[in-house]
């Protein structure tokens, strides 16, 4: 692009009315660039779409273009206008081809005709075009009413659930509620898949409910979603009861149940598990010895988790994966066999796999083995798949072992490559809502009356066992604790929690990390204080406090 066009386009990006326009489009006229692309579509997206614009004023400019129009300049004129007729004549004259834009701005143009078949006739369309996955198009296609029936519900919802957007997509629900819509067993599962990502046990609970008055509970798939529910929710009990109600089975059943003990830290309850599974014979998959793993490193259960995993490729023919040895470079780790981790590492297929030496690094941790830990630090390094995570891990090593050159080196090579930690979080679902906090949080609208309580929570799970432990982080002859200088995000869950609930109900936390030994102390004195049972989901497992203990036993 020459300097003079440069200019010109930068004119246009800070235009704010007609008048400066048509002084800036005289100059292009002058200039011979009215036909220059990045001009053009600049000078047509002024006219066409801002609020200051003039539809007359595109309409002339786009009539003159002397090629085909590009795409963009069709979906312009479309959302400006608000017509079919450009849909129609874009279709019929141009080379041009519509994009997942061009469709939002045509369903919005047919629902304000209400023309149902020009709705189905865009609807094919979209379908032909491979774009009816696409986020933007679903939502159209759900926006316009002509077109709201239960599939494109479900469509939406799915939609949604696997972008991640499960809140959205649980909401879609209570919209689905106001307009009179029901729900079928594939609008259970979406839901219920939302539900368990989020832990919103409450509405899991009442889907279950409406499954069972759809008639809907004894389908696999609805069934399957339930129990996955119920197991990431930290209600294992209902899982178990609908697994017992089940009349048909498939292998998702007995992996759904068997994943659900293994994230709870119930190892000997996972393999009792797998041996009824294959006495009823059921094949195991790879997704059923992950959970045996995960449920065996949980429990420290060494020698039955390596038994499982040499089952597997001995007795079932299935290739471990990097998964697979994650867990056990974890199970040996957490151990404290690091020769056995190392060793399974190396003849691992993976062994160039980040996870599996960031797994090792984590173990050097627990154990406070330096040597071994900037062996796992330089391989992540090499491998250039570090993050801010790996470098907190290793200053926690060296602070613990008073190495304060070391702690020193790495916190500034944490600086020079501006990495940042990723911010915790935990939320806490009090009725049908779901409050989140972040370390230090100011932003509920009743943060004031939460901190207030956690005062109390605080002295009176002091006076329960609680001792603030020292963070290892901050370095060596530094002391940071984790309550007096931040308030950590399930502590403000914990005392929202015990503000908003009846004395005696349970409280379910959800996190996106690691709980810190900190809060898990601070937790399990709050539970034996207050006589609750919490239930935390961090990052990789449940833990169930209750009386001052924890099912984990301290071990995670």
């Amino acid at each position: 692009m020459c300097e003079k066009a440069r200019v010109i386009v930068r004119m246009l990006q800070g235009c704010n009315s007609m008048t400066k326009l048509r002084k800036i489009h005289s100059h292009v006229i002058t200039n011979g660039l009215q036909h220059h692309p990045p001009i053009f579509d600049n000078l047509l997206r002024f006219c066409a779409v801002s609020v200051t614009g003039s539809l007359s004023h595109a309409l002339l400019l786009f009539q003159h273009f002397d090629s085909d129009p590009p795409t963009t300049a069709w979906n312009y004129l479309l959302r400006g206008f608000s017509s079919l007729l450009f849909y129609n004549q874009m279709l019929l004259s141009s080379s041009s081809r519509p994009d997942v834009y061009t469709f939002s701005f045509a369903l919005k143009a047919c629902e304000k005709l209400r023309s149902v078949p020009k709705c189905r006739e865009i609807h094919g369309s979209v379908i032909r075009s491979g774009f009816h996955t696409d986020h933007i198009v679903s939502t159209g296609l759900c926006s316009t009413k002509c077109l709201r029936d239960l599939i494109s519900w479900n469509a939406m919802i799915s939609c949604l659930s696997h972008a991640g957007l499960h809140h959205k997509a649980l909401s879609m629900h209570k919209r689905m509620e106001k307009e009179g819509v029901g729900i079928d067993a594939y609008t259970l599962v979406a839901l219920l898949s939302s539900c368990a990502h989020v832990s919103a046990l409450n509405m899991g609970v009442m889907l279950h409910r409406k499954a069972c008055d759809v008639r809907c509970e004894g389908s696999v798939y609805v069934g399957n979603a339930l129990i996955d529910m119920y197991a990431k929710c930290g209600s294992l009990e209902n899982a178990v009861s609908v697994f017992n109600g089940m009349r048909k089975r498939d292998v998702t059943t007995w992996n759904s149940m068997i994943m659900g003990y293994g994230v709870h830290g119930k190892g000997i309850d996972a393999i009792s598990f797998f041996r009824e599974m294959v006495t009823f014979g059921v094949r195991p998959n790879a997704i059923t010895f992950l959970g045996l793993l995960l449920g065996c490193s949980h429990q420290g259960l060494v020698k039955e988790g390596a038994e499982h995993f040499k089952m597997m490729s001995s007795e079932f023919c299935l290739n471990p994966n990097v998964k697979h040895y994650g867990c056990m470079v974890d199970l040996y780790g957490r151990a404290g066999d690091f020769d056995k981790a190392l060793e399974m590492i190396h003849v691992s297929s993976c062994h160039e796999d980040p996870v599996l030496w960031r797994t090792l690094l984590g173990s050097c941790k627990i154990y406070k083995n330096l040597e071994l830990g900037e062996v796992a630090m330089k391989k992540l390094v090499q491998l250039k798949a570090f993050n801010a995570g790996d470098y907190v891990l290793m200053t926690s090593i060296y602070s613990a072992a008073n190495d304060a050159q070391g702690f020193a080196s790495t916190r500034k090579l944490m600086s020079s490559h501006e990495l940042r930690t990723v911010p915790g979080w935990s939320w806490i679902e009090i009725g049908d809502q779901v409050h989140k906090f972040v370390v230090d949080d100011k932003t509920h609208p009743e943060s004031a009356l939460i901190y207030s309580e956690l005062k109390e929570v605080v002295r009176r799970a002091v006076l329960a066992g609680y001792k603030p432990e020292e963070s290892n982080v901050t370095g060596p002859g530094f002391s940071d604790r984790c309550l007096g200088s931040s308030f950590h995000s399930e502590k403000l869950a914990i005392a929202y929690g015990l503000m908003r609930t009846p004395a005696g109900t349970a409280l379910r936390i959800t996190k996106n990390l690691r709980v810190c030994r900190d809060c898990h102390s601070f937790t399990k004195c709050v539970s034996k204080a207050f006589s609750r049972e919490i239930i935390v989901r961090d990052r990789v497992r449940f833990h169930h406090f209750a009386g001052g203990l924890c099912s984990c036993n301290d071990y995670w």
